[in-house]
């Protein structure tokens, strides 16, 4: 991985990173600094929330790519709201339009 964004936000910084192929697809690095964060990954993790966003231009073939990997999708890549949404039991990808 490689760092592609790196933008300060204070005390914390926006940070995404990507693959070493240069594809378009970032991984964002949220900070897990405040008292209460764990408990709040667990509890929206309980409510079936993902903690972990994959954002790509091409959201139906990232999906495809990740179920032929064996990744176990909770739904298929669905619109939603100006976005194209696909779940796993751990992470959802995610692309604008």
């Amino acid at each position: 991985m490689s760092k592609k964004q790196d933008i300060p936000l204070g005390e914390y910084r926006w940070l995404t990173v990507v693959a070493p192929d240069g594809g378009d697809t970032e991984l964002f690095l949220e900070p897990n600094a405040h008292p209460v964060a764990k408990a709040y990954e667990e509890a929206i993790k309980a409510d079936g929330i993902p903690t972990t966003v994959f954002f790509s231009d091409d959201t139906h073939a990232e999906a495809e790519q990740l179920k032929a990997k064996g990744v176990e999708l909770v739904s298929e890549s669905t619109e939603a709201g100006g976005a194209t949404i696909a779940y796993s039991t751990t992470r959802a990808t995610t692309s604008s339009s």
